[in-house]
């Protein structure tokens, strides 16, 4: 950082970095500065005039705060700081001129705007703004744009901010917003009337200042008043976005981000924004028991008799699926105990359990935004994880070079293509890679090159070739559920196959991306009737993440607790509960009666767990298994917004998906 500089705003003195602009500057000062078009995450663009200030000794007019630096501020006559006014006589007078001339074509719709209760020019409007106005003139009119089945428009209310084409171009890479027209004329519209085709689309409806951009499923539905808001975090990737989930009554009438530097900035992606759509549907409401090959109704005494009577009968293999709490793999692991095997790997990830810096890393994610060199090893991080995907975007705006080994893909960003399988990352591996050593680097390894059948081998390659160059390795997971279930060590060392292998029982905790075969009884404990409940032969309904407080570790090894945010449906009981009622049934009662003995007991076996939101240092522990395997590298996620039963439950990802196969199939040119 440069030389502190010091200034004068409103008779205060303060020293700032001269390199932040006056807006920043005042908010250091504890001074809140109205704007629309600026956003610290966004390109400045100047063009709204709210955040006007008084610069004193400068030009006798006021100057845009968002767009001028401390180093551009003159000193006094003898040298004294520069004084800066936000509440002077002028300043007010002009925001007053701003927002008079904003609300000329501004449509008198508040009653009926979804915006109504959280709008930026609604609270502005009442600080800043006078009680009447002087123009008498017909409003303008603009049509709206069909921006796709997530973003309604009413473009009648805009600003021309620019923030959602700002976002759309620079976060997540994808310019198919931009502005026409000049004065009263210019308007925002898509490119060619397209609809929008980003993952991360759903935040210009944040961004929106005004109600022109607005959520087309929440529309309509509730207003902020009448909404309980709860802090909670994101299942539907493994990024652990951090999130707030809003309901009413018993529903969730909508999701949005929670600002957090470390993880998710304050983006989220569409899948995450919109899943809530899905806990609404084919939802498991009772306990069911397989009878003649039909499914009956049955009470939770006699499905938990039923249950225990086959966790006798012989050898037990536990699954684990994507969307389990670590508090429920820690059960079902202590349930099953020595009468079967458990395994959290469903899609066959040769991750190896108790080393952590091999199936987590060393790297967090905020490493990538700092990283001059990013490697993507067998990974879409665009499908995996779109947050993710964006914050290795802005490393390459910085001026990161970006590498793939993998199968070619659009990633919103440029990148060297090395190759597309094993023998591309051992010629890699093989080289010296001193000259990279000190330049901070970032090797990222997806799901879909450890599922390969030398899955360890890869991963041997890239942790030696990340050890030569001395950059940071990190691990891309697919699952919420994975890092947890790994940390308990819920693996066995034949895999899936293994665990399957000579069991008479499998107990499912929500496993539904794997085919059980024929023969051994499955015991189903899952929230939506999606495959695994269709090959169970009993069904003990649980609740979904938003109605149980549960415990997840993001990719990059961070514990996070998702907070209860309503109640699940009809009889359906929370994950550990479940398993606790279970064992009594059994006659090997669980020790601990709540949840909070639970949690005492997972962090006495597991001590990082306990610390909350913060990312462990794991050490470096190479693993040897070089030469293994060959191949090309697959996806991990072909399908972005189907990839667990919350949202093959929902109409909404049924729809994006469509959208996305149809512009796949390309349209043909005219010949």
């Amino acid at each position: 950082m440069s030389d502190l500089k010091k200034i004068v705003i409103d008779d205060v003195e303060i020293e700032v970095d001269p390199a932040l602009t006056l807006i920043q500057a005042c908010e250091q000062a504890g001074i809140e500065i109205p704007r629309f078009c600026y956003h610290e995450r966004l390109s400045i663009a100047g063009n709204c005039r709210m955040c006007l200030v008084e610069v004193v000794g400068g030009p006798p007019k006021p100057a845009a705060s968002c767009a001028m630096q401390v180093r551009d501020l003159r000193p006094g006559p003898e040298g004294q700081p520069p004084v800066v006014k936000t509440n002077s006589p002028m300043v007010k007078k002009a925001r007053e001129g701003v927002m008079e001339f904003l609300l000329i074509n501004h449509p008198l719709d508040c009653p009926i705007c979804d915006q109504g209760g959280e709008c930026d020019l609604q609270d502005q409007a009442m600080a800043y703004g006078v009680d009447f106005s002087r123009f008498r003139e017909p409003k303008r009119a603009v049509d709206n744009m069909d921006l796709g089945p997530l973003v309604g428009t009413a473009m009648t209310r805009c600003i021309s901010c620019t923030r959602c084409v700002r976002f759309i171009t620079e976060v997540a890479g994808m310019p198919e917003l931009g502005q026409t027209g000049r004065g009263e004329d210019a308007e925002i519209t898509s490119y060619l009337g397209q609809t929008l085709d980003s993952e991360m689309q759903g935040n210009i409806v944040d961004l929106c200042p005004v109600g022109a951009l607005t959520s087309k499923p929440y529309a309509f539905t509730a207003r902020p008043w009448e909404l309980t808001k709860t802090e909670s975090i994101d299942v539907m990737d493994a990024l652990g976005s951090n999130i707030r989930v809003d309901t009413k009554g018993r529903e969730v009438m909508r999701i949005l981000p929670r600002n957090h530097d470390g993880v998710n900035e304050e983006w989220l992606s569409d899948k995450s924004r919109y899943a809530w759509d899905g806990l609404r549907r084919q939802r498991l409401d009772k306990p069911y028991i397989r009878e003649n090959g039909k499914l009956r109704p049955a009470s939770w005494g006699e499905a938990l008799s039923k249950a225990a009577e086959a966790m006798q009968s012989g050898k037990v293999a536990g699954l684990v699926g994507d969307l389990a709490p670590v508090e429920a793999v820690y059960a079902l692991k202590e349930l099953i105990g020595d009468k079967g095997v458990i395994e959290c790997r469903l899609d066959g990830a040769k991750l190896p359990a108790g080393n952590r810096s091999a199936y987590v890393g060393t790297a967090s994610v905020e490493d990538i935004e700092n990283a001059e060199m990013i490697l993507l090893v067998g990974t879409n991080p665009r499908a995996e994880a779109p947050v993710l995907n964006a914050r290795i975007r802005k490393a390459w705006a910085k001026g990161a070079k970006v590498a793939l080994i993998g199968q070619p893909v659009d990633l919103t960003y440029d990148y060297t293509h090395i190759g597309t399988g094993r023998e591309a990352l051992s010629e890699l591996a093989a080289m010296d890679h001193s000259d990279k050593r000190g330049v901070p680097g970032v090797m990222i390894v997806g799901q879909g090159a450890l599922t390969l059948d030398g899955g360890k081998g890869v991963l041997a390659d890239a942790m030696k070739a990340a050890d030569k160059a001395q950059s940071k390795f990190l691990v891309l997971h697919t699952a919420a559920s994975r890092v947890g279930a790994l940390d308990l060590g819920a693996v066995n060392a034949g895999g899936v196959e293994g665990a399957l292998d000579g069991a008479s029982v499998v107990y499912s905790l929500g496993a539904d991306e794997i085919d059980i075969p024929d023969g051994p009884t499955v015991i189903y404990q899952g929230s939506h009737g999606d495959r695994g409940a269709h090959r169970a032969d009993i069904i003990l309904p649980a609740a979904a993440w938003t109605e149980e407080n549960g415990l997840f570790v993001n990719t990059e090894g961070r514990p996070q607790l998702a907070m209860r945010a309503g109640f699940p449906p009809g009889e359906a009981k929370e994950n550990w509960a479940i398993l606790r009622a279970l064992s009594a049934e059994m006659g090997q009662t669980l020790p601990f009666d709540s949840l909070a003995q639970l949690r005492a007991k997972l962090v006495e076996d597991v001590p990082h767990l306990k610390a909350i939101d913060t990312v462990p240092v794991n050490d470096w522990q190479p693993i040897d298994a070089a030469g293994e395997g060959s191949g090309e590298f697959g996806l991990a996620i072909t399908d972005h917004y189907l990839t667990n039963p919350i949202l093959r439950a929902s109409t909404l990802m049924a729809e994006l998906q469509a959208g996305v196969r149809d512009r796949k199939a390309g349209k043909l040119a005219a010949e």
